[in-house]
């Protein structure tokens, strides 16, 4: 099987992958700009960050790279109106979005010539996105790190929504190598959304005790938590997660008025930041369903060479 190509509004990669955005400064310029120079789609992962840390951070990724940029912005955020604005001012090439829907999205991005992605969970959202504008949607089932919209699978959404959208659909959700790819675009999708195989990559920023809790993860390690945002999460068990499982875990002493809606039973960008930064027993660690199978940590380049290989040996 040889990798199709994908045109999401103008603009078409060498390869039809993406890096998924993930949050709280998982997902930085130095990585978005070596999934671009492999000839895929880099992403920026918005969320956490302020306008002007996500001004500076699109122009370090643009200097690092000539190749695709783009950024993902919870609409669940609080500003995230205000980081959509400053990734069209930077003229970001697309803008991906999640955890909601925003209707204006759309328009902000046809006034800067700029492809809006929807990140969708069921054929009747993905629908939706289309007839409002989107230039593709990423579906992304239930194997999925970080924030879920779903509980069914990918291999039971990714077939729905192909039936409902003419535009692009890219599959999100478990997928950590080519054969998990070569799977997906026989189930109809026109490329893939990856995250969890690039935390395990020499350009990503995570501190080293995150990368290595990916290495030694077994697949029972792996389960849902409840999150501020609304949203079951997916996350390694940890010594935080027993203490949120037990009911042990303290109520945040401050709020940084991050999200449009918070439960409050803990702060998630504390949670996030603390396991990015190698305090990994006191924060969250996002990962994907599959992220026991992931055993090396690699350049980007070379992840994309094996999964262009492992495609090329699936009939």
């Amino acid at each position: 099987m040889q990798l199709p190509q994908i045109k999401i509004g103008q603009l078409v990669p060498k390869f039809p992958i993406i890096q998924g955005g993930m949050a709280v400064r998982v997902s930085t310029a130095p990585l978005a700009a070596a999934v671009a120079n492999a000839g895929g789609i880099g992403v920026i992962g918005a969320t956490g960050m302020d306008p002007e840390e996500l001004r500076m951070e699109i122009r370090q990724a643009r200097e690092q790279s000539s190749g695709i940029i783009g950024v993902n912005i919870m609409f669940a955020a609080r500003n995230f109106a205000t980081l959509v604005r400053t990734a069209l001012e930077e003229k970001i090439d697309v803008v991906f979005s999640g955890a909601g829907f925003s209707r204006d999205i759309f328009g902000w991005g046809r006034e800067a010539g700029v492809p809006v992605v929807s990140i969708v969970s069921s054929g009747k959202l993905a629908a939706i996105a289309e007839k409002h504008g989107a230039a593709a949607v990423v579906a992304e089932g239930t194997e999925a790190g970080g924030h879920l919209g779903t509980r069914r699978s990918l291999c039971e959404i990714l077939p729905e929504i192909r039936k409902r959208v003419k535009i692009p659909v890219i599959a999100a959700g478990g997928i950590v190598d080519g054969f998990g790819v070569a799977r997906m675009l026989k189930l109809g999708a026109d490329g893939v959304q990856m995250a969890t195989r690039f935390v395990l990559s020499k350009e990503c920023a995570v501190a080293e005790a995150f990368k290595e809790m990916y290495l030694k993860a077994r697949p029972e390690d792996v389960i849902l938590v409840e999150s501020p945002v609304g949203m079951p999460g997916r996350a390694l068990r940890n010594e935080f997660v027993e203490q949120l499982l037990n009911g042990s875990q303290a109520r945040p002493e401050r709020c940084r008025n991050c999200l449009k809606v918070c439960s409050g039973k803990y702060c998630i960008m504390d949670a996030l930041e603390n396991s990015r930064t190698g305090k990994v027993d006191k924060g969250l660690v996002f990962c994907g369903q599959n992220v026991a199978k992931v055993k090396e940590i690699l350049p980007v380049k070379e992840i994309f060479k094996r999964i262009v290989e492992e495609v090329a040996s699936v009939d």
